[in-house]
């Protein structure tokens, strides 16, 4: 119940969409699963509140275990209290549960340790306690045993401050507050180390800002410049207000001898061991929330990047640019099947643009590409100019665009790509990824480990096993959103599909080998480990565009089936007609509901059925937007301050986005140049893809920087 009315109050939900989604989950359903064809049950809780929901219903069954494992651990010591008992049930995170558990979680050997293994407990809680009758000499005197190392009475007080030292700096009250005084009042300081080296780091040299103000990206910022041994960085805390707070909470009588021995122990106890204790706790809170929100940009970016709508049928001639190695040449056909290699030396070292010239030419004439795809990485601005003068001569109306090549190069010499394209050497590889990728972006990206394609920030600073599974997930939405089909799709794409998994697409692509083309969506029952659970959850997600039934081209899935060909029939639609004709399904029912109920459905799952009848086989990604290059401005050194030109967005961050104006170098617009009204980040404005008209505002040739501005008036 506990964790039941958390995702009520966290998520904003209801009561029932929280029980019957953890049943689904319960239940082994995938998320994209859920998601599409399980909206009655959820409420039609989108891919993306799903995704949330399954990750602190993780977390807060974590908590439940750790809550349930602490209380049984203090109880075995036999000093449980129902206090105590009623604390930890109440905590609401990890922290607040390991701070109730620090006193009784067993320490390494410590100062206090060994005190108590000298037998002071006594006196520390006798010093503790004050209520002492008795000179604090005639107290600690018993004390003093040779034996067990004390020799003095200044010893065995020592010892007893150390141990109460350990009693101050374990009591969950006192770090409750303190870390959150810190939080609220401290401040993070950062330092060159070495002031005579420039670094990208020098704008965080003698830098002060509060932390709870700090902004996620600087706070990765500063976290790789303390890891590259650049900064030096600490929290800067009101240490003598917060000493003042524990000597309140803890002399309760005048006695001078006694304050004095307490006053130094507790110093003692914050300097030594909460300060040092609650920065780490902080700089990892601060770093945690820094990553989520930069993992969170990412996912958006990486969905941007791989829902952009692909160029279908169409053949494509592929640049990879290069200097020395020369330009690599992919001619591809509409199927993304390679038709043409070779390599030409267009640019500088060799610049044998003639000859070049000649080698385009000819596999022009022979294949007549309707797209050249030009990578974007070294040389990319000058093999631009090449072909672009190169296409003025030829009658042909070939068009070229500029393609974030980002992975290409880890696709290429991973072991996908050599078993796609043994034929192959590395460099060619790339060339076909790039001709690829902008035929159908998401087939081609999902070859590619998510964290290669350049559209997030500071992602190797990051705990990568979060980055990893956040980026999955975004890749396992995209590509269920979209669907694919199950007779082309490669193993890459198959993997991210609901219910599928590795060995699985591993199978499918062999019974296609063995078998053909699968020719209904229950042909996957014969495929080796693909049981009925695992049919249930990627048979709608997957197409067959030429098969025995016209719906499994459709996102309908096969228990809806019979719901989808009752529909038609009653409004005398033949199925066939579905593929032939433009027919508005919805502007003939006048009463969703009404007929949602007498076929037994509910309304949403009636609606997406009526969706996919009346346009079967869609792509949600809609079509392609030209991409518009100035063809005059080729190196920075042609830019000039107030020049407006239109660009592709690259990637978008907390502070800005970075935009491909058509020079070697992605611009910056910050995002104070984007609107004129406030905006908590660029996402609420642009998006990776987004084709936008800029300004120049500076040019930095030195530090191949470009300032740019979306606010034109």
């Amino acid at each position: 119940m506990e964790i039941i009315q958390a995702l009520i109050k966290e998520l904003g939900i209801t009561k029932w969409q929280v029980e019957k989604t953890i049943d689904l989950i319960d239940q082994g359903n995938t998320i994209p699963f859920i998601a599409r064809y399980r909206k009655e049950v959820t409420g039609s809780l989108t891919d993306e509140i799903l995704r949330k929901f399954y990750e602190r219903l993780l977390y807060l069954r974590q908590l439940k275990e750790k809550k349930e494992q602490v209380i049984t651990t203090i109880e075995e010591q036999g000093v449980m209290t129902e206090a105590l008992r009623e604390e930890i049930n109440k905590a609401n995170t990890l922290v607040q549960v390991e701070d109730l558990y620090r006193p009784y979680r067993p320490k390494r050997r410590t100062k206090a340790t060994i005190a108590r293994e000298q037998g002071l407990e006594p006196l520390a809680t006798v010093l503790l306690l004050q209520k002492m009758k008795k000179s604090l000499k005639e107290i600690a005197s018993p004390y003093v045993n040779k034996e067990k190392g004390i020799l003095t009475v200044e010893e065995a007080i020592n010892g007893a401050k150390n141990i109460i030292a350990e009693i101050v700096a374990d009591e969950a009250e006192y770090r409750g507050y303190i870390r959150k005084q810190t939080f609220n009042q401290g401040i993070l300081i950062s330092k060159i180390k070495n002031k005579a080296e420039k670094t990208v780091f020098d704008g965080y040299d003698n830098y002060e800002e509060p932390i709870r103000k700090l902004v996620g990206h600087r706070i990765l910022a500063i976290n790789r410049g303390e890891k590259e041994k650049v900064l030096i960085v600490k929290l800067q805390v009101p240490e003598e207000r917060f000493i003042e707070y524990l000597e309140k909470k803890i002399i309760m009588i005048e006695n001078e001898e006694v304050e004095t021995i307490l006053k130094e122990a507790i110093a003692d106890g914050y300097k030594r061991l909460i300060e040092p204790s609650i920065e780490r706790e902080i700089r990892n809170e601060l770093s945690e929330k820094a990553e989520e929100g930069a993992i969170q940009v990412f996912g958006k970016n990486m969905a941007q990047l791989l829902m952009q709508a692909p160029i279908k049928d169409k053949k494509v001639l592929a640049l990879d640019p290069a200097f020395r190695t020369g330009c690599k040449v992919a001619m591809i056909d509409g199927y993304g099947r390679v038709l043409d290699t070779g390599v030409i030396y267009p640019t500088a070292p060799h610049n044998k643009i003639k000859e070049a010239e000649i080698k385009l030419k000819k596999i022009i004439n022979k294949h007549h590409p309707e797209l050249i795809a030009i990578g974007n990485g070294t040389a990319s601005r000058e093999t631009e100019s090449f072909a672009a003068n190169m296409l003025k001569t030829i009658s042909e109306p070939i068009h070229y665009v500029i393609v974030n090549e980002a992975g290409a190069s880890v696709y290429s010499a991973s072991k996908l790509g050599t078993e796609e394209f043994p034929e192959y050497d590395v460099a060619l590889r790339s060339a076909i990824s790039i001709g690829r990728r902008i035929q159908d972006p998401l087939a081609e990206l999902v070859k590619i480990d998510p964290k290669s394609i350049g559209v997030g920030q500071y992602q190797h600073d990051m705990n990568q096993k979060k980055l990893e599974v956040s980026l999955a997930g975004v890749v396992e939405d995209c590509v269920n959103k979209v669907g694919i089909d199950l007779n082309t799709a490669s193993k890459s794409l198959l993997q991210y599909i609901a219910g599928i998994s590795k060995a699985i697409a591993k199978n499918i692509i062999i019974y296609r080998k063995e078998n053909g083309a699968f020719r209904t969506r229950k042909d996957l029952l014969k495929v080796s480990k693909l049981g009925p659970k695992a049919y249930k959850q990627c048979a709608g997600f997957l197409r067959i565009s030429e098969g025995k039934q016209i719906l499994d081209n459709t996102g309908v899935h096969p228990e809806s089936y019979k719901v989808a060909e009752n529909l038609l029939k009653k409004l005398n639609i033949s199925i066939k007609d579905i593929t032939s004709k433009n027919i508005s399904l919805s502007k003939k029912i006048t009463d969703i509901e009404k007929e949602a109920k007498e076929l037994n459905v509910g309304v949403p799952t009636l609606e997406d059925i009526i969706q996919e009848l009346e346009k079967p086989g869609r792509d949600p990604r809609g079509d392609i937007s030209d991409q518009i290059l100035r063809m005059d401005v080729l190196d920075m050194k042609d830019l000039k301050e107030g020049m407006i030109l239109k660009g592709t967005v690259r990637n978008v961050i907390d502070f800005g986005a970075f935009v491909d104006i058509g020079v070697h170098q992605d611009g910056l617009v910050h995002i104070s140049q984007m609107v004129k009204r406030y905006i908590k980040h660029p996402l609420e404005v642009v998006s990776v893809g987004d084709i936008v008209e800029v300004r120049v505002l500076n040019i930095d040739l030195e530090k191949k920087r470009i300032g740019l501005t979306m606010l034109l008036d």
